[in-house]
């Protein structure tokens, strides 16, 4: 006799109201409260306030450096995945754990250490300094602490579609004479795309709101690399709560926006790969 598994936890109703009153406290209450204090300034102010010289260099600096840092963990992230997979070797299971170490170390113990590295006598700082290459204080350093703290994303979202892929696919593929690369771009990259967009979106959003793995390394130069993020606690702490407001919701925006793309780019690829079926 089957058994209705949904019937486990309480009701309907109960279950619903509940999750509802959580999410409405937890996440739509702050963001709401963000969004009304943005909007009770006036668009005039608004545009004044986001037009400024320091907050356009702030943005400019933080969308390129995510930028940046998205492309690197994309491919990087991907390639990880990848070996996490298919290939067994010993200290496995230790990578595979490290793997999640940026999402439970502090972020400003994270920066603190990529400080030290960078630096002009640490240990990877030293010699670039030899070869000319500044990172510690430079935008490259705001983009390393980015990938550090959102390489995650990709890994732990590709990674499962990868588990689940079926090997007899890619078998019959080779018996009809594909190449590994045609394999891989007609039968495995279809599969994982949804999931790899997702997670590199995912990381290019954490790496926007990035704070405290940044502030220590970035060296946090008004106009050269101050970024949104520690801009928005600086108007914080000058008690100019309207700016901060309308830049945080700036923010909040973009990454709205970014995760509407995404599920837009999803629900395209599920209907392109269920026709395809």
């Amino acid at each position: 006799m089957s058994r209705d598994i949904s019937r486990v936890i309480p009701g309907f109703p109960l279950a619903l109201g509940f999750t509802v009153l959580y999410l409405s406290l937890i996440v739509l209450l702050p963001l709401g409260a963000l969004v009304w204090q943005a909007a009770d300034i006036g668009f005039a102010r608004y545009i004044v306030i986001m037009t400024g010289p320091r907050t356009l260099s702030a943005f400019r600096i933080t969308l390129t450096t995510a930028a940046a840092a998205t492309v690197f963990n994309a491919i990087y992230g991907l390639a990880l995945a990848w070996v996490l997979v298919r290939y067994e070797f010993p200290g496995k299971r230790l990578l595979d754990a490290l793997v999640d170490v940026p999402f439970a170390l502090p972020t400003a113990v994270a920066g603190l250490s990529l400080s030290a590295l960078f630096a002009s006598n640490g240990w990877f700082g030293a010699p670039l300094a030899q070869l000319g290459i500044k990172v510690a204080y430079t935008p490259a350093g705001i983009a390393c602490a980015m990938a550090f703290t959102s390489l995650p994303f990709v890994v732990r979202t590709v990674q499962p579609v990868l588990e689940d892929l079926a090997a007899d696919v890619e078998e019959a593929a080779a018996t009809l004479g594909a190449s590994d690369g045609r394999i891989f771009r007609t039968v495995i990259l279809p599969a994982i795309l949804p999931a790899f967009i997702t997670g590199s979106a995912l990381g290019f959003a954490r790496s926007l709101g990035e704070f405290g793995a940044i502030i220590f390394i970035a060296g946090n130069l008004p106009l050269k690399t101050e970024v949104v993020s520690l801009l928005t606690f600086i108007r914080i702490e000058e008690y100019d709560y309207p700016a901060a407001a309308a830049i945080a919701a700036t923010l909040l925006g973009l990454a709205f926006l970014l995760l509407l793309a995404v599920n837009l780019t999803q629900l395209w690829q599920q209907r392109r790969y269920g026709l395809a079926k």
